[in-house]
């Protein structure tokens, strides 16, 4: 266990905890599979190195770097110099070598992110600097180190610029149509990128509590007296299993147009890595190495993501999750599965009320 005590560039600032190092970290130790699978997924839809090659020619990176050069806060041990002390402290402990720049700008709504085709940069708002507590704020530049660890900063710059893309060509049909394709493709791959890197977070943070507090106050803002964390998972819990088939329908149409996932259900998911084995090996010692990444399968990412999509159907309380579950298993009766699970509601002429119809169709019969 490493106590944090590296020198950093002559200054001898120490975190304010012990907290392990992980040496030779691979980004796969805690990157969600489906993360995983969908990179591989977009490198592999026809067209899309093709397509990537020419945004590289086009993104304006290089403007990027020079706004936020003038018009923003570099972190440095002259401004921000406790932000400066923890982004050197989370590429530290997950051993990343060149400890990316970072800058604050000015914003009210609480916000970080990391792009850059070339290098990433970490970008905090204010308004989340404003927001959060140290060790929150630990958390969350460790979320941000990780997503530069894993290379997610290349496609979150293209998921900026694809969006802006499609806004300024939206009267061209089927040019819009490809690029929000693509865009959509990018979102969902991009939301199972933020369950990656709150994993990273808190294996830099090493403190789940802040990091429950740090999504709370991501929720409902910095009113932590009136707020409970149990209480907000199990938020987490009425959201997944709540309602009929219909709102599954709602829920994933709400979340199309997201880059990220509800706070609740980060809050979940973090919760159930942070109970794993998985992450108890990681903080034991036992994790993939970066010098094994070139030997990795990515067969076996497939198998295990999928391994990870199965489990996830046949555990979720999801109504549809419940319903794809059952036909799966070959589950009869599907009309009238459906049915039920639409609240008795079929459309049309479907068929009178509920106490019209026979006792095994109604919601609820057995």
């Amino acid at each position: 266990m490493s106590d944090g005590s590296h020198e950093r560039d002559g200054h001898g600032n120490v975190p304010s905890r012990s907290r392990r190092r992980f040496e030779g970290l691979s980004s796969r130790a805690y990157e969600h599979p489906a993360d995983r699978s969908a990179l591989v997924a977009l490198r592999r839809l026809s067209g899309f190195d093709t397509v990537f090659k020419a945004l590289s020619g086009l993104l304006p990176e290089r403007s990027l770097r020079l706004l936020f050069l003038s018009d923003s806060v570099r972190v440095s041990d002259e401004q921000f110099a406790h932000l400066n002390d923890m982004l050197r402290d989370a590429c530290y402990i997950l051993d990343l070598e060149k400890v990316p720049p970072m800058y604050v700008n000015q914003d009210p709504q609480p916000n970080a992110m990391c792009i850059g085709l070339d290098e990433p940069i970490i970008v905090v708002t204010t308004g989340l600097v404003e927001l959060l507590d140290e060790e929150e704020m630990r958390a969350v530049v460790g979320h941000e180190v990780g997503h530069a660890l894993s290379g997610h900063a290349v496609y979150r710059t293209i998921l900026l610029f694809l969006t802006s893309l499609a806004v300024r060509v939206a009267w061209i049909p089927l040019g819009n149509l490809a690029i929000m394709a693509i865009v959509t493709a990018l979102r969902e791959w991009f939301r199972k990128s933020e369950l990656s890197a709150d994993r990273a977070g808190l294996l830099v943070g090493q403190d789940l509590r802040a990091s429950m507090r740090g999504l709370m106050k991501l929720a409902g803002g910095n009113h932590l007296h009136a707020m409970n964390v149990d209480a907000f998972l199990a938020q987490a819990e009425e959201y997944e299993a709540g309602g009929d088939l219909r709102d599954s329908v709602l829920k994933i149409m709400n979340v199309l147009p997201r880059s990220h996932p509800f706070a609740t259900v980060r809050a979940a998911e973090l919760k159930k890595w942070a109970d794993s084995r998985d992450f108890q090996r990681i903080m034991d010692g036992h994790y993939p190495r970066r010098d094994e990444d070139k030997d990795t399968s990515v067969t076996d990412s497939f198998r295990q993501s999928a391994a990870a999509y199965a489990s996830d159907v046949k555990n979720s309380k999801d109504p549809l999750m419940k319903l794809v579950s059952d036909i799966a298993g070959g589950a009869g009766d599907l009309g009238g599965r459906v049915r039920r699970g639409f609240g008795g509601f079929t459309g049309g002429g479907g068929g009178g009320t509920a106490k019209d119809r026979p006792r095994d169709e109604r919601p609820g019969a057995e």
